[in-house]
């Protein structure tokens, strides 16, 4: 039986449309990123989590036409969004299919090498999810990780507005078993799961006024608006008076706002596999 859907963001059009940018925003980082792995035409790969798209181009013109690339997304929506963006960069070696990151039903250790990109910041238990990634990498194979850390997400000069709407969706989260600094543990997870020779380095930007990440925590803020006030964390008053000074405050172009620390793990599953710490 798969996990019920924990997403923190939830999968409704405005998430859906930010995802899709997303794919745009993120790619010179995430291309960065599968550079230095040196992955080879030919292998299978496997990215956890793809959304609607994600880094499926990416990976997919490094096998080549002789590799394979499978992508597993929870949402059946969102599985269908793969496919056409996947489509629409004629790309026949990669396959998307509706599954579980939690428990996926794939055979433990067939493929070469699998890849995950801001899944973990969104969900609760993700030591769960490593440990899946991890069992299904060949010996010798590679793993990939790109995940958020708030650490990083501020605006200068500071506004009392940002510094409340933050801290009403970190206590969100908080209460939903998400850790929004899940971002420094990353390497640590992928330790206790038996990885091996992993590599560490972060990317932090700054958003000019007109970049669409700019307002990124107003995005979050309006997706999980309703439950931010149904549950108590904010009140709706405060909570529509912080939104318009935020908005006032990131049209200032004098106002910096600068990016998540996006940590970027890489490693190698051992030869002869070890048992996972607990």
């Amino acid at each position: 039986m798969s996990e019920p859907d924990l997403y923190l963001l939830g999968r409704a059009g405005p998430e859906e449309e930010r995802l899709k940018r997303q794919i745009a925003n993120l790619a010179p980082d995430s291309d960065q990123q599968l550079e230095r792995i040196a992955i080879r035409p030919g292998e299978r790969v496997l990215d956890l989590g793809c959304g609607p798209g994600g880094v499926l181009h990416l990976l997919g013109k490094r096998v080549g036409a002789t590799g394979s690339v499978l992508g597993i997304e929870r949402d059946a929506h969102f599985v269908e969004l793969a496919r056409r963006f996947v489509a629409s960069h004629a790309l026949p070696q990669v396959d998307v299919r509706e599954g579980d990151a939690y428990a996926t039903g794939l055979p433990r250790g067939s493929f070469d090498g699998a890849h995950m990109r801001l899944v973990l910041v969104n969900v609760p238990e993700p030591e769960r999810i490593v440990r899946e990634m991890v069992s299904l990498v060949k010996p010798d194979g590679w793993i990939a990780s790109f995940e958020a850390d708030f650490l990083a997400h501020i605006c200068d000069p500071p506004l009392a507005a940002w510094d409340r709407l933050l801290a009403a969706y970190v206590a969100y989260s908080a209460a939903r078993g998400i850790d929004l600094h899940i971002g420094r543990r990353t390497q640590r997870l992928f330790r206790a799961a038996g990885v091996e020779a992993l590599s560490t380095d972060a990317v932090v930007h700054v958003y000019p006024p007109g970049h669409d990440r700019r307002p990124i925590l107003r995005d979050f803020i309006a997706n999980v608006r309703k439950e931010l006030i149904d549950e108590g964390f904010i009140d709706r008053a405060e909570l529509d008076a912080d939104l318009q000074a935020l908005d006032r405050h990131l049209a200032d172009p004098s106002v910096l706002v600068t990016s998540h620390l996006f940590f970027r793990v890489t490693g190698r599953i051992p030869g002869t596999r070890q048992a996972p710490e607990h």
